[in-house]
């Protein structure tokens, strides 16, 4: 007979821990895809093994995401809410973080106009994200208590309005 030993259960530190872990991670997330320098930063998110659903399109890796982001305009998303949920199993454990918020592709079009569905520029979309981040082990910690380094596995972005 073989026996299965279930995974520890998650203490609060953990949680506490998961938590700062996922703020760290969104805002800096967010901010590198804002930013001008995104088809370089927003990349070191990911590894080649990374998968990525963009709005149910799939693509593979950091190479996957850069030819997506290199033919987008510029972006500014606004975090409205983000919940982390710690999977137990490993120690930094991996985390499933949702996001939802707005992201505007292009400059900001301060009044609203009557476009095709498809013209999304200027416009506010509203969007979730979830992503599956998993502890990274070549990524060095430098003090005890640290908040752990994670890189995405798993990306899956929508519109949702």
């Amino acid at each position: 007979m073989t026996s299965t030993t279930p995974p520890a259960a998650l203490t609060r530190d953990d949680i506490a821990i998961a938590t700062r872990a996922a703020d760290n991670f969104t805002r800096l997330y967010y901010t590198a895809y804002d930013s001008s320098t995104r088809t370089t930063d927003l990349p070191n998110f990911y590894r080649p093994s990374s998968s990525l659903t963009w709005n149910g399109k799939p693509l593979q890796g950091a190479d996957g995401l850069r030819q997506l982001i290199e033919k987008m305009p510029p972006t500014k998303h606004e975090m409205q809410s983000y919940d982390c949920h710690p999977i137990p199993g490993t120690s930094p454990p991996s985390l499933l973080v949702t996001v939802s918020g707005t992201v505007v592709h292009g400059k900001p079009n301060p009044v609203p106009t009557k476009t095709s569905s498809k013209n999304i520029e200027g416009q506010p979309r509203v969007f979730s994200q979830t992503f599956m981040l998993v502890p990274d082990t070549e990524a060095s910690t430098s003090k005890p208590g640290e908040v752990a380094k994670y890189y995405v596995s798993a990306d899956a972005l929508r519109f949702v309005g």
